[in-house]
């Protein structure tokens, strides 16, 4: 089978087009990440044994290469990795919000167009969470998917077409080839529980430093603090047009103030102690959610909350992976190697991580203010500077959109 027969025909989303890219993924799966993780961890470990077992376990996918992992999160000794996949399968309950993407040219195919690793150190423990650009070109190796069928390997193609290739197994091996990050567990993720996620948790704050007004996702919006609920928190998720240089390098910096915000509101507490609306959250996204054979037990979701509920914000870290533009394609962007290097090495080294890159216009977002730090936190006499060249920020920081209004 060819490289072309067997992926879906995109238009290029990187650059400026005019066909709206497909809903953003963040909330889903960020929600499940770590709302439905952490809930666990909270004395609902029943109600979690009971859904959990009867929804996810029955699409439980193998990561290809894995061996046998210890059964207790404390034996991992250099951390974990967890990659997290936004799919733009269209459902039919709310395939009319989403145009094109749902009903026209563009509607063939499943595309991984959010693509997360979560990796969580061992003591002290940090979280870091790497966004892979949809439109990265990378070698998609070998892959098996779910049917048992081998698909060859590819020299060359956009990250976000490894799960129309053979899956969630593909996606993980894909960003394992590319990292070197041996990869414990994955989980995917379709867009139709945004909704109802939002207006479960009642809100997620945003700062927009400028106003927004995107005609194609209908988002509108003044400059100031709100509070995301349903159909806007999706629009806002979606929005490339409205920030930024209109890129999906933009999106993915205004994507990561919604986690940043989402984080700070869940282990600070304001969410997690609300038992009612974390039971609705569970209940949301494990009917949304398809994981590797290696998440699917519940107890290691409890073992995962109680790895990650204390952690600082400032150690909560969210990084966009560096790159390059593509000769071969002004619409398509290639990995930035040596800033890269420089990443996973002071992850590896379980460093505190400092975001040097300064945002400019062409960004998602502009830096406000630091939050107040977490009681008792101390700082770390370790920090590596990240190159200029990796954007992010620590949900310790304030980050507020950069938006543009545009005709």
């Amino acid at each position: 089978m060819s490289e072309n027969s067997r992926r879906r025909r995109t238009i290029a989303r990187h650059g400026q087009q005019r066909t709206p890219g497909a809903v953003g993924q963040l909330l889903k799966f960020l929600a499940i990440g770590l709302a439905v993780v952490l809930v666990s961890g909270f004395g609902v470990g029943a109600y979690i044994l009971y859904d959990f077992s009867s929804t996810v376990s029955a699409n439980a996918v193998d990561l290809e290469g894995q061996e046998q992992l210890p059964p207790d999160i404390g034996e991992y000794k250099e951390g974990f990795n967890l990659v997290l996949t936004g799919v733009d399968t269209c459902e039919e309950k709310y395939k009319d919000l989403f145009g094109d993407r749902c009903t026209g040219a563009d509607s063939e195919g499943t595309l991984n167009d959010v693509n997360l690793l979560v990796h969580v150190s061992q003591e002290p423990r940090r979280i870091t969470v790497v966004s892979f650009p949809r439109d990265l070109m990378v070698p998609i190796p070998e892959c098996t998917d779910p049917e048992g069928e081998v698909h060859s390997g590819m020299s060359k193609q956009p990250l976000n077409v490894a799960y129309t290739d053979a899956g969630l197994n593909c996606v993980a091996k894909t960003i394992s080839a590319l990292t070197g990050q041996e990869i414990q567990f994955a989980a995917s993720v379709t867009f139709g529980g945004v909704i109802e996620i939002t207006n479960a948790i009642g809100g997620v704050e945003v700062c927009l430093a400028s106003p927004i007004d995107d005609v194609y996702t209908g988002l509108d919006m003044e400059a100031g603090t709100h509070y995301l609920q349903g159909l806007q928190a999706l629009q806002f998720l979606r929005t490339r047009h409205g920030v930024g240089d209109g890129s999906d390098l933009g999106r993915i910096g205004n994507q990561q103030q919604y986690m940043s915000s989402l984080a700070r509101a869940l282990i600070s507490g304001e969410t997690l102690g609300n038992v009612p609306v974390m039971l609705k959250l569970a209940n949301i996204g494990l009917n949304n959610l398809e994981t590797s054979t290696s998440l699917a037990d519940p107890m290691k979701i409890v073992q995962i909350a109680l790895a990650v509920k204390s952690v600082p914000f400032e150690d909560i870290v969210f990084l966009q992976y560096p790159t390059v533009g593509d000769s071969d394609d002004p619409n398509k962007v290639v990995p930035n190697e040596q800033a890269a290097s420089v990443m996973w090495d002071a992850i590896a080294a379980n460093a505190q991580l400092q975001i040097t890159h300064q945002n400019t216009s062409n960004d998602g977002v502009v830096v406000q203010e630091a939050a107040p730090p977490v009681d008792g936190a101390t700082p770390d006499p370790t920090v590596v500077q990240l190159p200029d060249t990796i954007k992010g920020n620590s949900a310790a920081q304030q980050t507020c959109s950069n938006g543009n209004v545009r005709e």
